[in-house]
C-alpha cells in the first residue's frame, strides 16, 4: 500500500469520526504543586468541536484521493 492511499483512509476515517462525535476531549493540567508529602494537581478537560463542513470535507477529499489518485502511467 502506498503512502496516498494510506493518507486517504486517515481522512475517510478522521471524517467519518468527526461526523459521528462532532468533537472530541482532552485534558489539560493546569498548575501542580508539592507540599511535602501532599500533592496537588489541577487538571481542566477541555473540549474540541469539529464542525460538520470539515468532517464532511475530509470525507470527500479521502474518497476523492483513493478513486482518482495519482496514476502510474507505464510507457
Amino acid at each position: 500500500m502506498d503512502a496516498i492511499k494510506i493518507i486517504a483512509i486517515v481522512f475517510v476515517i478522521g471524517g467519518a469520526l468527526g461526523l459521528a462525535y462532532g468533537g472530541f476531549s482532552y485534558t489539560d493540567q493546569t498548575h501542580s504543586v508539592e507540599l511535602g508529602p501532599v500533592h496537588l494537581q489541577v487538571s481542566e478537560q477541555k473540549h474540541v468541536n469539529v464542525p460538520l463542513w470539515a468532517g464532511a470535507g475530509a470525507m470527500v477529499f479521502g474518497i476523492l484521493l483513493l478513486v482518482v489518485g495519482p496514476r502510474n502511467s507505464r510507457s
